[in-house]
């Protein structure tokens, strides 16, 4: 989210991956990683679009004006389209003569070229390069503007003191129309969008977007280019102005030499010769240079969105220029193209002294020269560069991808030499090549068994059914009699390394005590089947002794009664 309405570039932090590739591209250090997510700090930000060009993800984005631009024409009022000359690019072919009528089915009242303020500015420009030594560098690219007044304002004095294109054209169209005309410009630069907001130029411009803006409201509209038709603009450049958004296409418009053997006039594309070129004259260096921040020019802007080559964009500009112009162009008297560019007096770079940087150096492991490996995977160009940016809040430590391996080899070591499982490490021919504390305690041996074969000191056939591929792994839990040991054994190869990984869970006392239960229960069982039995014999025994008691009893009885029964007659005869 972007909590500053104002800020310029900023970051979708819901995409942010933290792949550092932002910081790599960014020419001014002016991605803030922290917690994960890398922000821009407007501060040092130059709007050059470089972050949002390169993210992968999509987590750099910009400040969406469409609604601004929206609002000005349902206020009524009239508004005029700049229209930058780079649209024969992004529009090509049959759409370049429909957009003009796709724009004015937006509402605006005025559709005119950019490349209109583009003769003006270059005309000016090469007369204040010809009557003064110091004005040396041309001002049509933002993004140049902001990192010279950023980033080395040594040299902001030897800025041009001439508008863009943009501004140009803006301040024309409002001379002509009437300064109550309200003037949106559409082009591939997100850096236009800072530079509206200059105090010095304020009103000029009352709303920019890009190229991918612009498809966006069609769309928001349900205007297809197919569907429009032909027109053509309401105003009309002079000379080769179309061919601005190419590398040297000012100095070309100015009627300068452009030839690549100058030795007077240079043109500087993409981040890297611009701080060069920009360096040098700093150095002394005396020059004209034509800068863009963006390589091979406008046409590689952060918002022209285009399945087109770069070459291709550059034919389709050429094209362009080469149709048939009207004879009479733009009229009227050159507007105001005055500005005012001087050192940024909000933006104060950081200063350090190498003891502090050394500190931060030390932290991350690189005290040593030969541990500062400037590989950039952090996204900084040395390890200096980075621990500076430590200093200054916008990187942290863990961002060097070097410590943070060794920080993980040095984890995992300590994890596998605290295990309490054994752990040991073949080669392909199943010798010995580690083994951490544990194994050696549970096998008792020492590393002096380091290149000796496994069957030296266990069973070698579980590592052989694995190294052979018979089987993909082998779990199962195996005694070692000779080491009075019962283990779970894990088996399985590492076949990139071309290495087999044993490792071995001592069970034993679980065993044993397994073997305790079982015995204690098979006693128990033998104890019980014993008394069942004993008291089993008992019962016969008992049963057999009430058995005779009972017939004997039986007998007494039976006697008893024979007797009674032989007195009873003795009486009866008496």
């Amino acid at each position: 989210m972007n909590a500053n309405p104002r800020q310029v570039v900023y970051t979708l932090t819901a995409r942010c991956r933290d792949c550092h590739r932002c910081i790599r591209v960014c020419p001014v250090n002016a991605i803030r990683m922290a917690d994960g997510q890398a922000t821009v700090e407007p501060s040092r930000c130059i709007a050059c679009g470089a972050c949002i060009r390169e993210c992968p993800q999509g987590a750099k984005t910009y400040r969406r004006d469409i609604d601004t631009a929206q609002a000005l024409i349902e206020s009524g009022a009239a508004v005029a389209v700049s229209l930058a000359p780079s649209f024969a690019a992004a529009f090509g072919g049959w759409q370049r003569g429909r957009l003009v009528s796709a724009l004015r089915k937006l509402g605006f009242s005025h559709v005119a070229e950019t490349a209109i303020g583009a003769w003006y500015t270059a005309r000016r420009t090469c007369e204040c390069m010809r009557s003064g030594p110091d004005a040396r560098i041309c001002t049509a690219c933002p993004a140049v503007v902001n990192y010279i007044e950023k980033y080395s304002p040594g040299t902001a004095g030897r800025l041009v003191p001439i508008v863009s294109p943009m501004v140009a054209h803006a301040r024309h169209i409002k001379a002509k129309l009437g300064p109550q005309t309200k003037v949106v410009f559409i082009g591939p630069c997100v850096a236009k969008k800072s530079e509206m907001d200059r105090p010095d130029i304020a009103g000029s411009v009352d709303a920019v977007l890009t190229f991918d803006e612009l498809s966006e409201w069609l769309n928001r509209a349900g205007i297809e280019l197919s569907s429009c038709e032909e027109s053509d603009f309401d105003d009309f450049p002079c000379g080769d102005s179309r061919l601005f958004p190419l590398s040297g296409g000012l100095l070309k418009t100015a009627e300068l030499d452009t030839e690549l053997t100058s030795a007077v006039n240079t043109v500087a594309c993409g981040p890297e010769s611009v701080k060069e070129a920009v360096a040098a004259m700093s150095d002394g260096l005396d020059m004209r240079l034509e800068p863009l921040f963006c390589r091979e020019g406008c046409i590689n802007g952060p918002g022209f969105k285009s399945d087109k080559s770069l070459p291709q964009r550059r034919a389709d500009i050429l094209d362009y220029n080469a149709q048939p112009k009207p004879k009479s162009c733009a009229d009227g008297a050159a507007p105001d193209l005055s500005a005012a560019y001087a050192p940024n007096a909000d933006y104060k770079p950081s200063s350090f002294s190498e003891e502090e940087i050394e500190a931060v150096l030390e932290r991350t492991g690189k005290r040593d020269p030969d541990q500062r490996l400037n590989c950039g995977a952090c996204g900084y160009p040395s390890c200096r560069a980075k621990a500076i940016a430590v200093l200054e809040g916008m990187a942290v430590p863990e961002m060097c991808i070097p410590l943070m391996r060794r920080l993980a080899e040095q984890r995992s070591d300590l994890i596998i030499s605290t295990s309490p499982n054994g752990m040991i490490m073949l080669n392909s021919e199943l010798e010995i090549l580690s083994m951490n504390p544990a194994f050696k305690k549970m096998f008792c041996c020492t590393d002096e068994l380091i290149g000796r074969r496994i069957s030296y000191l266990i069973d070698s056939e579980p590592f052989e059914a694995v190294s052979s591929g018979t089987q993909e792994r082998v779990n199962a839990v195996i005694r070692h009699s000779k080491y009075s040991l019962v283990c779970r054994q894990i088996v399985y190869a590492l076949p990139e390394e071309k290495q087999i990984v044993g490792i071995f869970v001592n069970l034993t006392e679980a065993a044993d005590s397994t073997e305790r239960i079982e015995k204690l229960r098979n006693q128990t069982i033998t104890q019980a089947q014993e008394l069942l039995d004993h008291q089993l014999s008992m019962a016969q025994q008992i049963a057999r002794y009430l058995g005779e008691s009972t017939a004997r009893g039986e007998e007494l009885v039976q006697k008893l009664i024979k007797l009674s029964e032989a007195d009873d007659k003795d009486g009866k005869n008496l």
